[in-house]
């Protein structure tokens, strides 16, 4: 509970100092009880111009749910992000990216314009129910641009990974390289209690001025992404 503290008090003010200072906008997956514990960290982050998800009740696996529970989750989530923060989600991630045989569904029914929670590409496309195309776009994600598999041990195992920021750092450069050669997507997924340490935030420093130097490229929420691929679609 400690560790989750500190993501609330250290770290998405850290990573809302550091977007700020670069004028960068991003989205943030919020769990609805993580909203209701605290509610005036939703409204900075919306103040900010930041887009907010949804991302489950409780972190909860949509996998083990049977489908009215999964979609009164979802559906409470919705409503209950919308009341803090004054604006209705457009965007879903699953919690751990855990999909059910009966999330697509759920996701159509509510309306959602995108989902982030699937791995069959690295730019955007649009998902398929039973074959039929739903209007949803997936926006994907990837555990190789997951900050939380580098950086997260078991602390009551004897194995226990780590890898060196400097290599987390290398490794995301070269996505969005390969990304910005491609004229692609790069889509980056953090954690406030694992990338907002004194000794990891500086990886999100440097690869926002890494791409900038690049050049031609645009910093966006996810929904402004899905946006512009719905409206740009070949």
């Amino acid at each position: 509970m400690c560790w989750g503290q500190y993501g609330n008090r250290v770290g998405v003010p850290r990573i809302l100092k550091l977007l700020d200072t670069h004028d960068v906008k991003a989205t943030f997956y919020v769990p609805a009880v993580a909203a209701l514990i605290h509610p005036d960290e939703q409204r900075r982050v919306i103040a900010a111009g930041h887009e907010i998800g949804i991302h489950g009740w409780i972190h909860e696996l949509n996998s083990v749910l049977p489908y009215e529970a999964e979609r009164d989750l979802m559906m409470r989530s919705a409503d209950t992000l919308e009341k803090i923060t004054g604006k209705r989600a457009v965007g879903l991630r699953t919690p751990s990216w855990d999909f059910s045989p009966n999330t697509l569904r759920i996701e159509k029914e509510m309306g959602l314009a995108y989902d982030s929670s699937l791995m069959a590409d690295d730019d955007c496309y649009e998902l398929l129910l039973d074959g039929a195309p739903t209007g949803i776009v997936e926006f994907p994600v990837e555990w190789v641009r997951d900050d939380a598999v580098y950086f997260m041990m078991h602390r009551f195992s004897g194995l226990r990974p780590y890898t060196p920021p400097t290599d987390v750092l290398d490794i995301f450069r070269r996505e969005f390289d390969a990304a910005w050669e491609e004229g692609g997507v790069f889509q980056l997924t953090c954690h406030p209690h694992v990338i907002g340490y004194r000794s990891r935030i500086w990886i999100l420093d440097e690869l926002i001025r890494h791409a900038k130097a690049k050049g031609n490229v645009w910093f966006a929420t996810h929904a402004e992404v899905v946006d512009w691929a719905k409206n740009n679609a070949a």
